[in-house]
């Protein structure tokens, strides 16, 4: 394609005297832009001024034949940058808002300059130029703005509350001015930059410095400022040469019945679905619209009550809720009331109560108290949070709880908003939850323990017309959260984010009686309530909340595209692969839980090269002929007597099943699920015949075992490996791996099937010169699909799994981290280490073997089994068999974890040698 040049376009570039900044303003000027080069010469921390930054910027761009002009001015002040663009050159394109400054500091030390000093320089220093700037781009129908934000706003980071909040907060108000600008060809975008600069040599070792060249960064600010490039309200994470887009994933939650039972022990029965990111009903939102408000009322008309276990009670606690006059936070301070908590009602407002102008928090203290409650009223502007804060610790000694919920709206088109809309906004939602939250933490630390949750919407997730100050406002809370749920986690103290969506007089009056019940804020409430308990660990999370329904929702980033750092990287290079950048459904789309998951990701690209490039144009054949053909060579696998029972233990045997533990029984046995082990020691390599792929992106999605002979309970089994089936799904692979056991002799012991689905490699049955090829035998077994029946279950058993489950099992061989580290099960998605999909297929098995096979493991045949949900160790598992009623020798099962009400492990067989006779209802 055609070089992407800015001839006539008038770039802005704030903080451009070092770093990205100059990058940016070198790279533009060398394709034809005018650029103002604005940096005020201050210090990393803001400290100084000098025009020599700027000065010596411009003085390279003149000497390489470029156009450009310095400018000294505080971003706070960018009316006069503007002006300086207008004077110099007539107009205004372009704006890259990259001035920064870091005030790094844990909660506990931060100061209220130390927030305020980054509030100026990123959010508000980002709003006066684009402000000023906004009449200009409407009028020549053309803009083009970049916010910078960073992996701290998008996860949260240790010692930078402040950072992380306003980060967050640009991308809020990026979102928003998407949205207004779309009439008149104005697009914002966010970025945030993995790259050396001023700030991050300071933290970063000098070896990774090279790679993270400000360079690299430059020509997609480039691309996404173009004129013809409309990609508008994206968020892309870049570093490395990597490049990746973001968007929301969202759980199917839960809905509620509207009734009195909708409590927060209601919400706590059912949060493992509302926090259930595994379910296929997981979707993707990408704006206020994509949520169905009015059919989940429908849905929750039609439940019964709700099902729950004892009430969750705050007895000898003090909550604080903020704006707590009326709406929403009137809700809240009634519901810990209701369930013993003490209550600090916040409100600086005032109703009208027959006929007289009185105190809206007084209103709700009387009626807390007039039904047996305990609350005290506090009037104070919420930026005053110290003062709020006091009031509970005077009167009641502690603080426990605190709801950051006081709100107002100044929602007006950016183009008529005032600087008073903004700064209002901005001080009540975002600097008023910060002033709470600080007076509260030296509280809470002392206690070890406590609860904030505070409150985003719909508009700091996804931006709307009209409301740039809230969207940044409740975008920046959300940063917030997740740095106050980093820093706590220590202290025992939580911090989670709400989107609540509620009845206002305003929707009184348009909607049936029936939905405005429905809508109102007490069911909101058993949400904020089951958050707050002391009993939850969620943290650092945020939920959509409204219409009886509740569901989590979280940032998901694409694989993206990493570019090698061989050569440089252009707009047109970047242009060509954007697809891709932005492509969520080539199964390398995952969530990242925090910066060091991010960072790694991003830097793993420091090595590519052309010749990766090279070789990735190449991938994506599957030559199947010559993947069935390969069999790999015959390795040894030894085991002893003690193997054997260490698995037996791993799968749930106990003291009670003595020939499988205790090598003197009679009839010491290896129970036949070992069968499985062999392969994490004589393992296929099935990359050699597959395009290369993401190891995170395999699931094992079905195992098969074939018992010909009864397993030894030592020696040693000769194995020899080979792919007996890969299925191009579209856009994933489903591959098939055999694992023949042979004794010493050469008799064939058993056979080990295992079913992977690779997400992101599908598509090569579609691609020029692929020749269908038909695999390998497989037996019917094998093959089956095993549904399992509609009616009542035969027979049905249970068994209560250790906590230490998976540290046993993992001895036998499975050494993925994933089971036992949490650090690492964070990374893959999980909350806490997962059970072996493997040790619950043996647990199952044993299961089986009880029911159907007279507890004679000898006489099991063949076992096949599709893995459905993971396991947490501690769980229990509930296996139902079913007689097969065309096989008498057949049972079809499935696993149910019982505590979740999730199955486990579907559509599974067993076979036996001999007819089953199915035992009675039992349980371990």
């Amino acid at each position: 394609m055609s070089e992407l040049r800015f001839d006539n376009r008038v770039v802005v570039v704030t903080g451009a005297g070092g770093g990205l900044g100059k990058a940016y303003s070198l790279f533009f000027a060398s394709r034809g832009a005018k650029v103002v080069v604005n940096d005020l010469g201050a210090g990393l921390k803001g400290e100084g001024v000098s025009a020599s930054a700027a000065d010596l910027v411009v003085e390279e761009i003149k000497k390489a034949g470029g156009s450009a002009v310095a400018d000294y001015n505080n971003v706070l002040e960018g009316h006069k940058i503007v002006e300086t663009a207008i004077k110099a050159f007539g107009r205004i394109d372009v704006i890259i808002c990259n001035a920064g400054i870091l005030r790094d500091k844990s909660f506990k030390s931060m100061t209220d300059k130390d927030w305020d000093d980054v509030f100026n320089v990123h959010l508000h220093g980002s709003y006066a130029i684009v402000k000023a700037a906004w009449p200009l781009l409407r009028k020549q129908k053309f803009g083009r703005i970049i916010m910078t934000s960073s992996a701290a706003g998008i996860y949260g980071n240790f010692g930078q509350a402040n950072y992380s909040a306003a980060k967050q907060a640009v991308v809020g108000f990026s979102n928003s001015l998407a949205y207004e600008g779309a009439k008149y060809n104005i697009t914002s975008n966010a970025i945030a930059p993995l790259a050396a600069s001023r700030m991050t040599a300071t933290v970063m070792p000098q070896e990774l410095l090279e790679a993270l060249k400000p360079e690299f960064i430059a020509p997609l600010v480039a691309f996404l400022t173009h004129e013809e490039t409309k990609q508008s309200g994206g968020l892309y994470e870049i570093g490395a040469g990597k490049i990746t887009a973001h968007r929301w994933q969202a759980t199917e939650g839960v809905v509620f019945k509207a009734d009195e039972s909708f409590t927060p022990a209601a919400v706590k029965a059912k949060f493992a679905e509302i926090d259930n990111f595994d379910s296929p009903a997981v979707y993707y939102p990408t704006s206020m619209k994509d949520n169905d408000w009015l059919g989940k009322l429908e849905v929750a008309k039609a439940l019964t009550t709700n099902s729950k276990g004892e009430e969750l009670r705050y007895d000898g606690q003090v909550a604080v809720v903020t704006g707590a006059g009326n709406g929403l936070g009137r809700a809240y301070a009634k519901m810990f009331a209701k369930f013993g908590a003490k209550v600090v009602v916040n409100d600086l407002g005032y109703v009208t109560v027959d006929g007289q102008k009185v105190r809206a928090a007084d209103v709700v203290v009387a009626d807390i108290k007039k039904a047996g409650g305990e609350a005290v009223a506090n009037y104070d502007s919420v930026e005053d949070g110290e003062k709020v804060v006091a009031t509970a610790i005077d009167n009641y000694g502690r603080i426990d709880i605190l709801i950051n919920n006081a709100g107002i709206l100044r929602d007006k088109a950016f183009v008529n908003a005032t600087p008073q809309d903004w700064d209002l906004v901005y001080r009540v939602h975002l600097r008023g939850t910060y002033k709470c939250s600080k007076a509260a933490w030296p509280h809470m630390l002392k206690q070890k323990s406590g609860s904030i949750i505070n409150t985003n919407s719909s508009v700091g997730i996804f931006g709307n017309f009209g409301q740039t100050n809230y969207a940044a406002a409740k975008a920046g809370i959300q940063g917030f959260t997740n740095t106050l749920a980093i820093e706590g986690a220590k202290y025992g103290i939580r911090a989670n984010a709400i989107a609540p969506n509620a009845g206002t007089a305003m929707t009184a009056t348009i909607m049936p009686a029936e939905i405005v019940e429905m809508l109102k804020p007490e069911f909101v409430a058993p949400l904020v309530g089951y958050l707050a308990h002391s009993s939850t660990e969620a943290t650092g999370k945020l939920f959509q909340v409204g219409s009886c329904w509740i569901s989590e929702i979280r940032r998901q980033r694409s694989g993206g595209v990493g570019f090698p750092l061989s050569k440089p990287i252009t707009p047109e290079a970047i242009a060509s692969k954007w697809q891709k950048v932005i492509d969520f459904d080539d199964g390398n789309a995952h969530h990242v839980a925090n910066t060091r998951q991010s960072s790694a990701e991003l830097l793993a690209n420091a090595s590519s090269t052309d010749e990766a490039e090279e070789a990735e144009k190449e991938e994506g054949t599957v030559d199947l002929a010559a993947a069935y053909k390969a069999v790999g060579q015959p390795e040894n696998f030894d085991f002893t007597k003690r193997d054997v029972i260490l698995y037996a233990l791993g799968i749930g045997a106990s003291r009670h099943d003595l020939p499988l533990v205790y090598e003197h029984s009679d009839k010491f046995q290896t129970f036949p699920t070992y069968a499985v082990i062999p392969a994490f020691f004589t393992r296929l390599d099935i990359t050699e015949h597959l395009p290369s792929f993401n190891p995170m992106m395999l699931l094992h999605g079905e195992q098969y075992i074939e018992i010909k002979s009864p397993l030894p309970t030592e020696g040693r089994m000769v194995c020899t490996s080979q792919l007996v089936d890969i299925q191009d799904k579209g856009k994933g692979v489903t591959c098939t791996a055999r694992l023949t056991m042979k004794d010493t002799k050469g008799n064939v012991l058993a056979i080990s099937e295992s079913t992977s689905f690779i997400r992101g490699i599908g598509g090569f049955s579609k691609k020029p010169g692929f020749k269908s090829v038909k695999g390998p035998e497989r037996s019917t077994a094998a093959l089956a699909q095993n549904a399992s029946p509609k009616r009542a279950p035969d027979a049905v058993f249970s068994q209560k799994t250790s906590e230490d489950q998976a540290a046993i099992y993992r001895l036998s061989g499975d050494y993925n981290p994933l089971h036992i580290d949490a650090e690492m099960s964070k990374l893959g998605g999980f909350k806490t280490p997962i059970l072996h999909g493997l040790c619950t297929f043996g647990h199952a098995a044993r299961h089986v073997v009880k029911m159907a096979g007279g507890n004679d493991a000898a006489t099991l045949k063949s076992v096949k089994a599709r893995f459905s949900a993971p396991v947490i160790p501690g769980e229990t598992l509930e296996t139902s068999i079913w007689a097969d009623k065309e096989n008498p020798k057949k049972v079809l099962f499935q696993v149910r974890v019982v505590e979740r009400d999730v199955v486990a492990i579907s559509n599974a067989a067993a076979e036996f040698s001999v007819p089953v006779a199915i035992a009675k209802l039992s349980k371990l």
